[in-house]
């Protein structure tokens, strides 16, 4: 299949900014309908791609944003693969949840301890 000048596969220009692990993975998140291409919903992994525009998709439990520099001739190396876009809603740090209170006693513990871990445990989680 001959590319246009200019233009790239949305599926392809995915994998080789290195979002998706695999070309298939990247064409499954779009086939589903869950990426936007300045703001239009794109089903289709064979939709044309050009510089200047903004990919919106669903990556790790967060929502990127991610406007077009390049489009890339490979999948090269990540300092390559970052050159080909400008991220417009970096993924946000997110806290870590506490720990769970742990059993200190040695050996296996009681009845009694379990239900004293078992409380502790809930009342960290709320």
């Amino acid at each position: 299949m001959a590319e246009t000048p200019g233009k790239t596969r949305i599926d392809k220009w995915l994998w080789h900014a290195r979002f998706f692990k695999t070309r298939t993975l990247a064409a499954k998140v779009v086939a589903a309908g869950h990426c936007r291409v300045n703001g239009t919903r794109v089903s289709k992994p064979a939709f044309a791609l050009t510089v200047d525009d903004v990919v919106t998709f669903p990556k790790d439990k967060d929502v990127r944003v991610i406007k077009l520099l390049g489009l890339g001739e490979r999948r090269g190396p990540a300092p390559e693969a970052q050159a080909l876009y400008e991220d417009l809603a970096p993924p946000e740090k997110k806290e870590r949840a506490p720990e769970a209170p742990k059993f200190e006693g040695g050996g296996r513990p009681t009845k009694r301890d379990r239900r004293e871990f078992e409380k502790s445990r809930r009342e960290a989680l709320e």
